[in-house]
């Protein structure tokens, strides 16, 4: 985790849980979509009104997870966000579940950016990232 990734606290709730009072391992994958979707919030990216005026939208196409240590009932986690890559059509997001100074999970993640009536590829504006350190 770098200090330039964006953070998104989370506390872990009965409900986040399973039979044996750990955290359900897709709901991991609920913890990283908030954090992504405030990290493209704080870029200044309004996907409800990029989806009703630009008719475009972004698409999950890949994820890879390392589940590295459990989470538990009433945890205090944070879920992290930071551009890893930047294609044509795609980009790369890293992210990391940590609690406290342990690593719980370490994620990556492709997205796509399409046009929401053709389904087809659009081409991903390089200023969404501006000043984003994480671009390679």
């Amino acid at each position: 985790m770098s200090d330039q990734d964006f953070r998104w606290p989370i506390r872990v709730y009965y409900e986040d849980t399973d039979a044996q009072g750990v955290v359900y391992y897709a709901n991991y994958f609920r913890f990283l979509e908030r954090a992504r979707t405030e990290w493209l919030r704080a870029l200044g990216v309004d996907q409800v009104r990029m989806l009703r005026e630009e008719r475009r939208m972004f698409v999950v196409v890949s994820t890879q997870a390392d589940f590295v240590m459990p989470a538990r009932f009433n945890d205090e986690i944070v879920a992290t966000a930071g551009l890893a890559g930047l294609g044509r059509a795609t980009f790369d997001i890293a992210q990391e579940i940590h609690r406290g100074p342990d690593l719980l999970l370490r994620s990556s993640v492709r997205v796509a950016l399409l046009d929401a009536d053709t389904l087809k590829p659009k081409r991903v504006p390089h200023s969404l990232f501006q000043g984003n350190e994480h671009a390679s």
